[in-house]
C-alpha cells in the first residue's frame, strides 16, 4: 500500500471514530443529580462556595434538608430558594430576615455550635 492510501484509511477511521463518538455522548447523556452538589451565593463581600453535597451527606455531616429549609413540611417537598423569603435588602424582606442575616444565623452560629467548618468572614467569603 502507498503512503497516501494509508493515510485515506487512517483518516476514515478517526472519522468514523469520532461520529461514534459524538453519537455516543449525543444519546447518552449525564443524568443531573437529584440534588446540587455545590450552590455559590452571590455577596459583595465575596461569593460563598456551599458544598450541599458533604453537608447533607451521611457520611460527612448528615444534616437533613429541614435543618435548613425550616419552611419544609413534607420532607419529600422540593426547598424554594432561600432569596424568596430572605430579601437582600431589609426592606425588601417584608417582616423576614434579610438574607445576610439569615446565613449568618443558620451558617455561623452552626459552626460555632459544633465546632466546625469557617467562622472568619473569608474563609467563606473566598470567591
Amino acid at each position: 500500500m502507498n503512503l497516501k492510501k494509508e493515510r485515506m484509511i487512517a483518516y476514515g477511521v478517526v472519522c468514523i471514530l469520532f461520529l461514534v463518538g459524538l453519537v455516543c455522548y449525543a444519546a447518552l447523556p449525564v443524568e443531573q443529580p437529584k440534588d446540587p452538589i455545590r450552590i455559590v451565593f452571590k455577596s459583595n463581600a465575596g461569593n460563598v462556595l456551599f458544598d450541599m453535597k458533604t453537608h447533607n451527606s451521611p457520611e460527612d455531616y448528615g444534616f437533613e434538608c429541614i435543618d435548613c429549609h425550616h419552611e419544609l413540611e413534607d420532607p419529600d417537598e422540593r426547598p424554594t430558594a432561600c432569596g424568596e423569603c430572605h430579601k437582600i435588602d431589609k426592606e425588601e424582606s417584608e417582616g423576614e430576615i434579610n438574607r445576610e442575616a439569615a446565613f449568618h444565623d443558620q451558617c455561623k452560629l452552626c459552626h460555632e455550635d459544633s465546632g466546625t467548618g469557617p467562622l472568619d468572614c473569608f474563609e467563606c467569603h473566598a470567591y
